[in-house]
């Protein structure tokens, strides 16, 4: 099924291919690292993953670069007043998001790629911008990109530029969204600022033509696919565009995919309002990197996600019930034989899982096309309807929607873990609460799969031989570990907290 997605170049959804066989070029603008990444951004990175995800699971190959932005105006700044290199100061950050992609099982693109580590061919592009009238040196050194040259600027925001005061310039790589001037390619450097020595003179580079040298390196001059959150549309993807076609004369990008903003609790997330938390504050909250990730995942990238923690706590749940649901299914004790009207109703789940991401990828849709699918035969199991060769396509279907969603591993234990002990480092602890390190020490536990197998078997020795003060006891020792057991007719399930 062809996928059909939301391009914002033609502001209409439109089926895509790839310029090349199966093989899908695409760009992902990747995180400033001058702090913690919030949970903003990552409303953005997951939307990405759930994209490649279903690219790949659609047959295609992917050679998907995702940019590190270790130097920009913010870095500078910080790493000056804390009297370090930008080096220095950004690898905190950049380990930082690479173990929190790890935390909400985000897939490692093809190709991530530093901002410092390509200077060199930021310098070579700006020269070629220069040669062709597109660029221009400033008495201090720096270099601008000349918006009037390039008649089809705007194009990607629909804003109309015609009115802009000619040459006048801008200099910070963020600015308001209807600030239309020259912007800066190349920044002279000023005293106690970072600075490279290139072709072009000692600077360093505007925050734009990073992501143009580093896409246009290693995909080409046409993308397939270039991503990123609405924020991003003005002026970065706009520059990006007029940069790379007054270089190139060619497309920069087929397609242009932007994830939408999200609300906290109902209002823009901001630091002053006490709103602003990064994935590690709600980790640190006692919510599960599970439940983070599949309340981002929920609502289509397209419209507006209201984050609140009430949606968490549901998140929660929902991912108890797949999980629960899926235990059932392999430990169950089922009749031999098969049922149509099971077959039925998981080949109609995939094919509604499909159909709709396949829709310019309707999150929404595909968990409601699972959930369907959840209720009807858990109302089946129940009825006894449910037969033995029923099993597998209905597990089937799991495994389709877990390669997309990835919630129902439950790998949350040793990301808390890990986050704790950075927290513990960092001196970070003090808003736990006594009650919320209690869920920690269970979400922690170091008991094993094959260790809770153990305890179990154990256990159901010492019901068998009616010691049922042992079993009581093997039982509260489960517990404390942060495991569950539920005793059924079709015998023992565990799950952890």
């Amino acid at each position: 099924m062809a996928l059909r997605l939301f391009n914002t170049l033609s502001a209409k959804v439109e089926e895509f291919q790839p310029q090349q066989d199966h093989l899908v070029r695409m760009y992902s603008c990747g995180p400033t690292v001058y702090d913690y990444g919030h949970v903003g951004n990552f409303r953005t990175f997951v939307f990405v993953d759930i994209l490649r995800r279903f690219l790949q699971q659609s047959g295609y190959e992917l050679k998907h670069v995702m940019n590190i932005t270790d130097v920009d105006d913010k870095i500078i700044r910080n790493a000056a007043k804390q009297g370090v290199t930008v080096g220095e100061y950004t690898k905190k950050y950049e380990q930082a998001f690479r173990e929190d992609m790890q935390t909400l099982s985000l897939e490692t693109p093809e190709l991530i790629v530093r901002a410092t580590e390509n200077i060199p061919d930021m310098a070579a592009f700006i020269a070629g911008l220069e040669q062709k009238g597109y660029a221009y040196r400033a008495d201090d050194g720096s270099y601008y990109f000349r918006i009037a040259k390039f008649p089809e600027y705007g194009k990607l925001s629909k804003k109309d530029f015609a009115g802009m005061e000619v040459g006048a310039r801008v200099d910070v790589d963020e600015y308001d969204k209807d600030n239309a001037r020259d912007f800066a390619l190349w920044k002279a450097p000023k005293p106690g600022e970072a600075w490279w020595d290139t072709a072009i003179g000692a600077g360093r580079p505007g925050w734009h033509i990073e992501c143009s040298v580093m896409a246009r390196k290693f995909l080409g001059d046409t993308l397939d696919m270039h991503l990123g959150g609405e924020d991003l549309i003005f002026p970065h993807h706009e520059n990006e565009i007029a940069q790379s076609e007054a270089l190139t004369g060619k497309p920069f990008a087929r397609f242009w995919v932007h994830a939408r903003f999200l609300l906290v609790e109902g209002e823009k997330m901001s630091k002053s309002l006490g709103n602003f938390y990064t994935l590690r504050d709600l980790v640190l909250k006692g919510h599960k990197p599970s439940s983070i990730r599949y309340l981002l995942a929920s609502v289509p990238y397209r419209r507006q996600l209201n984050f609140t923690f009430g949606g968490l706590k549901q998140a929660a749940s929902s991912v108890e019930r797949l999980r629960n649901f899926k235990l059932r299914l392999e430990t169950g004790h089922f009749e031999p034989g098969s049922n149509p009207k099971i077959a039925a109703l998981a080949q109609t789940a995939r094919e509604c899982f499909t159909a709709t991401l396949a829709d310019d990828l309707n999150t929404a849709e595909a968990l409601a096309a699972v959930f369907d699918m959840v209720r009807e035969v858990n109302a089946a199991a129940d009825a006894g309807e449910v037969r033995k060769n029923d099993i597998p396509p209905l597990l089937a279907v799991l495994t389709q929607f877990d390669q997309i969603f990835d919630v129902l591993r439950d790998t949350d234990a040793p990301k808390i873990e890990r986050i704790l002990e950075w927290a513990q480092k960092e001196g970070n602890l003090d808003g736990v609460s006594n009650g919320r390190a209690d869920v920690y020490g269970t979400l922690t536990s170091k008991v094993s799969d094959q260790g809770v197998e153990e305890l179990i078997a154990k256990r159901e020795a010492a019901r068998r031989a009616r010691d049922f003060k042992a079993s009581d006891a093997i039982r509260a020792q489960l517990a404390e570990a942060g495991i569950i057991v539920e005793d059924t007719k079709d015998g023992v399930r565990w799950k952890r907290k």
